[in-house]
């Protein structure tokens, strides 16, 4: 199986002091237009949208959406007025920021020996920055997009989610189409990087320049801290079955379920109406019949059945067949874009009822026709198995029709 290695940027591939760099990221920025606004006000706001994009917890809404909600209003002036002048702002201004970066060149190593060994690679850095920017400081990194094959990188102009937020890992397995595989996260940030992805049962490297390897056997879950050259070998050096993930408690299936809505936006969005209704083979579902099939569950199943076991005491769950509503509810004639803001509508309404749970209210019972004696748990659990499940039947989907879609799986872009 393909090992996925997710690698963040600053500070891990680069080294990158962002008490430094962002200030005169910010000022540089602030500068250049401030033919639009005063700079310091551009400064306050830009922190404060900045600011609006880490907390962002809303799965129909990008991160560039929840910047642009958050910045422009407030500075008074529309975003189609300067976009012109922020991307040759990041063409022509931000290079000259690359003195305040240092190249790492073991972090040129840990990329070859990764692709040696056909590791899935992952730019995992957070996602607050336009593509361009990132891709700009990963060539300061000394990593050659054209050279060195990276699967994904995280952007604000695709992602939903921002690092701390466990369901930022969520979404990046998801446009992966969860992998079966083993999954690494290296990172120098304790909070940011590995505690979060721990969270989703990933391992976790904590980059500590000039450090000794050290492993801690404090859970199922390695943690491991060292220097970039100690990466591969350890990874070679470790039972595989331990660098599965294990999505095993409610913050993870939270993360899979606010993940499933964000993913499927960014990669539905670039399939043209004419795919959504091609089905591979006469066998498989098409895209429209597979958001159908979503929508319905999480109306007709789901939700219904979450209400029932929080505001009743151990009530009675009658299993469904959901799979003959396919061709029952003749799924292949409805309008998959309709059906997919359907869905979104009822996942929010999902999440919301699981916002707030308690420890007491994760372990209330039911009782259910097929599983027996459950828990509101388990019961969340499957929920987020199906929602993985499908995520992978659209994955295989997509590959299936790449050919007439011409749509790259995993693409950041």
């Amino acid at each position: 199986m393909t090992l996925t290695l997710l690698l963040d940027l600053d500070d891990t591939l680069l080294t990158n002091n962002m008490n430094t760099f962002l200030p005169a990221y910010f000022q540089a920025l602030a500068s250049y237009m401030s033919p639009h606004a005063l700079p310091a006000d551009f400064i306050n706001t830009l922190t404060e949208a900045a600011g609006a994009m880490i907390a962002n917890d809303t799965p129909n809404r990008t991160l560039k959406e929840t910047f642009d909600e958050a910045f422009y209003p407030k500075i008074g002036i529309e975003a189609e007025q300067v976009r012109d002048s922020i991307e040759n702002f990041y063409r022509t201004v931000f290079p000259s920021l690359q003195p305040y970066t240092k190249h790492r060149p073991e972090a040129i190593q840990l990329i070859k020996d990764a692709l040696d060994r056909d590791f899935q690679l992952v730019i995992a850095t957070n996602p607050l920055f336009p593509r361009s920017a990132i891709e700009e400081r990963i060539t300061w990194a000394g990593i050659n997009l054209k050279t060195y094959p990276i699967h994904l990188i995280t952007s604000y102009e695709t992602f939903h989610f921002a690092k701390p937020n466990p369901a930022y890992f969520a979404e990046i397995l998801a446009r992966l189409g969860w992998p079966e595989g083993p999954v690494v996260m290296v990172g120098d940030d304790l909070d940011n990087d590995i505690l979060p992805a721990r969270s989703l049962g990933i391992p976790g490297f904590l980059v500590k320049p000039d450090q000794p390897l050290v492993i801690k056997e404090s859970s199922s879950t390695p943690l491991v801290s060292g220097w970039l050259d100690q990466v591969v070998p350890w990874i070679d050096n470790t039972p595989v079955d331990q660098l599965h993930p294990t999505i095993n408690n409610p913050e993870a299936y939270k993360a899979v379920l606010k993940s499933t809505p964000a993913c499927l936006s960014s990669i539905l969005a670039k399939i043209p109406a004419s795919s959504w209704k091609q089905r591979p083979t006469k066998a498989d579902w098409c895209l429209t019949e597979i958001i159908c099939h979503l929508r319905d569950v999480e109306t007709d199943v789901n939700l219904p059945r979450l209400r029932k076991i929080i505001n009743e005491q151990n009530p009675f769950l009658p299993g469904m067949d959901t799979d003959p509503w396919a061709s029952e509810r003749q799924y292949f004639n409805q309008d998959g874009h309709s059906a997919f803001e359907r869905f979104i509508q009822a996942r929010l309404e999902l999440l919301e009822l699981l916002s707030n749970l308690n420890h007491d209210d994760w372990i209330k019972p039911a009782r259910h026709a097929i599983f027996g004696p459950t828990q509101l748990k388990e019961l969340v659990d499957i929920n987020a198995s199906h929602d993985r499940m499908h995520i992978q039947q659209v994955h295989q989907v997509l590959k299936a029709l790449n050919g007439e879609t011409n749509f790259r799986l995993g693409e950041g872009k």
